[in-house]
């Protein structure tokens, strides 16, 4: 038994994913309270790249709960914990009001965006997808309405060209610890400051899926391009079809119409061909997509199955996804 530790206010600690993790390692290593981690069955339909907050959990001895949400077993583990403090990092299901309501210095969540921007699931894919140019972690008050709360501390950073949703995950994480470190002291005694959200400039956004990284040709370059980027490895991916055939593209780059006459040294603009959007065109040995502004220089594709190591040296034709993406977006309008 350690006397220091004890003698600080009690936490359970709600978290899943690299944030979460980090969230985790920071509470072991200010020496924190931990009187129980409630956490996640990993998926077997999910790429698990993220270290396990159950395994930390576990070689620290710390009182650990592992399930798909929260169950009726997870009541009686949370009542016996009888924290002081409740904080959540990236733990994916609704925390029943009841366990927000119990500690006596209140329910806390690291959200990774910069609230109330945001606010939903999928934060960071969606930011890196919409070409932020920057986002961030808050710390907010957990209330029955999610992502609604009083903020406690907001740590920003950029989010740079060439960054992947994976980029930005770690760079999450990394600004977990540093308001963990900075404003845990602050809420143990109860002199955390808040401030109410605006709501004027509140957005949200909701889960995303596999099919939602379907490519449309039709649009811009650079929103193909952030597309490709947001979901690529270790996410999903992004892809399109080739005479049916299902292709994933896991890295480009997008070049403006100017940019690719440039790099290319194409004078004669007048009588270059007409393309279509999704046209693959080889120059020299590069292998670029006409999109329906500019052209996305392809570096790395694969089939689902990746059977096929040199396929994209054999593209050629035109990427026709037009019919399924109508198809989607309808799908998702009347589901919504």
């Amino acid at each position: 038994m350690n006397k220091a530790i004890d003698s600080r206010p009690s936490i359970a600690l709600f978290a899943y994913s690299q944030p979460g993790f980090a969230c985790l390692e920071e509470l072991i290593a200010a020496h924190a309270n931990l009187a129980a981690v409630f956490t996640h069955t990993d998926s077997s339909d999910e790429e698990i790249w993220f270290n396990s907050v159950y395994d930390l959990a576990k070689k620290k001895n710390i009182p650990v709960y592992r399930s798909v949400k929260i169950d009726e077993a997870a009541f009686p583990f949370f009542a016996a914990a009888a924290p002081d403090i409740v904080l959540s990092a990236y733990y994916r299901a609704m925390i029943p009001s009841e366990f927000l309501r119990a500690p006596r210095l209140g329910a806390y969540n690291l959200h990774g965006s910069l609230l109330p921007k945001y606010r939903g699931r999928a934060c960071i894919n969606w930011a890196v997808l919409n070409g932020e140019k920057q986002t961030g972690v808050t710390m907010h008050v957990m209330t029955e309405k999610a992502d609604q709360g009083d903020i406690i501390a907001q740590k920003i950073f950029p989010i740079d060209f060439q960054d992947t949703g994976y980029d930005i995950f770690l760079k999450a994480s990394t600004a977990v610890k540093n308001i963990v470190k900075e404003y845990l002291p602050l809420i143990e005694n109860g002199k955390a400051p808040h401030r109410k959200q605006d709501e004027t400039q509140a957005t949200k956004f909701g889960r995303r899926c596999p099919e939602d990284g379907i490519i449309d040709w039709q649009d811009n370059a650079e929103a193909v391009y952030n597309l490709i980027r947001s979901v690529t490895h270790p996410f999903p991916g992004a892809f399109t079809f080739l005479r049916e055939r299902k292709i994933f593209i896991w890295q480009a780059l997008p070049l403006t119409d100017e940019l690719f006459f440039q790099k290319y040294g194409i004078k004669d603009r007048e009588n270059m061909p007409a393309l279509i959007a999704g046209s693959i065109i080889t120059v020299r040995t590069d292998v670029l997509v006409k999109c329906g502004r500019g052209f996305l220089l392809l570096k790395d594709i694969s089939l689902a199955d990746k059977s096929d190591s040199q396929l994209l040296r054999k593209l050629s034709g035109r990427f026709s996804a037009a019919e399924k993406v109508s198809a989607l977006k309808k799908y998702k309008e009347q589901n919504k």
